[in-house]
């Protein structure tokens, strides 16, 4: 089983204990640890995984729930960085009536993004799968620090995973955004990418007529393609696999793609195969096993409490195929 290592930002999110209702009108909200980076190293190690986050969180009540939060999991956190100069990051979502998000988040003084390479030890860097995402990308010096790392894996031959996890309010300006995944696509072995945001970084419009701008890129080994309600894709530059989406009442969605990538991974890092070694088979059992574990979290709010249990997923896939017999 690979060794999981995630780096960006944790962060507490203050989800709305009603939803259908702007973000302006929700009265009560309910304090849970999340953040995509901290959501796959949580959701990895729940399944049976070995899993560590690095970042750098607040020395405050916030940062110790996190950290809190994590060692429950079983998160390797001794690689968090904790300071007393800034803040941990906070976010409040807000819930439409069918499960869509919409965000406001307070980072102006966020920790996470002050943490340098120069504060990992060598433990930190110990890892065989490493995953981040574009948050925290926004600025040096956690955005140079993301650059060291991933280079010091692919030296390594360390396997790359990059979910782009768009927060378009967090960027005063979109084409800088656009600027910092695409300067980091390169490195990436595995891309994860949602439908809503495949125009914006590729600049087309259908995967298909994305997937040659992804795999110009030469670490590209993988492209997964998750579609909410209507399933999943998954690319390699010879094979194509998919799988329909689950039936699911959905509450939240708020994690429901962070728990897809680490479900897959997990999945792929029980095989013990190079990546080009796995069959047709082996990715279909991926991309389905992810799928349902994504959508199993999104019928609870929240991200890491919604998270199902390796014997859910299993329970729920055999009932699935037996009524499709």
């Amino acid at each position: 089983m690979w060794k999981l290592c995630t780096i960006g930002e944790a962060l507490i999110d203050f989800v709305p204990m009603e939803a259908g209702k702007r973000l302006k009108d929700v009265v009560c909200f309910r304090r849970v640890a999340g953040g995509a980076p901290a959501n796959v190293a949580y959701a990895y190690a729940h399944l049976g995984g070995r899993a560590k986050l690095i970042t750098k969180l607040g020395r405050d009540a916030f940062g110790d729930h996190i950290v809190d939060t994590l060692q429950k999991g079983h998160v390797d956190v001794s690689s968090i960085v904790r300071t007393s100069h800034y803040d941990t990051a906070l976010a409040f979502v807000s819930l439409s009536a069918d499960g869509s998000r919409d965000f406001q988040f307070y980072r102006r003084t966020s920790a996470d993004l002050q943490l340098g390479y120069e504060e990992l030890d060598e433990t930190a860097k110990d890892f065989d799968v490493l995953h981040f995402c574009s948050v925290a990308l926004q600025k040096d010096p956690m955005r140079e620090c993301h650059r060291k790392l991933i280079e010091a894996a692919r030296r390594k031959q360390k396997l790359i995973c990059f979910d782009p996890n768009l927060r378009f309010s967090l960027w005063e300006e979109e084409q800088a955004l656009k600027e910092q995944v695409r300067a980091f696509l390169p490195y990436a072995d595995i891309v994860k990418i949602a439908d809503d945001e495949l125009s914006f970084i590729s600049g087309r419009e259908t995967i298909e007529a994305a997937l040659p701008f992804f795999f110009a890129f030469p670490h590209c080994q993988m492209v997964l393609y998750t579609k909410g309600g209507k399933g999943a894709e998954l690319f390699t530059r010879t094979r194509h696999v998919k799988v329909d989406g689950c039936a699911v009442d959905v509450l939240d969605t708020t994690g429901a793609g962070d728990g897809f990538v680490a479900a897959f991974l997990y999945r792929l890092g029980e095989k013990t195969k190079p990546l080009d070694a796995l069959d047709e088979r082996d990715l279909e059992d991926a991309l389905r096993f992810a799928n349902t574990f994504a959508a199993l979290s999104a019928r609870h709010l929240g991200a890491m409490d919604a998270y199902p249990s390796l014997a859910e997923v299993e329970a729920y896939s055999m009932k699935r195929s037996a009524s499709n017999l």
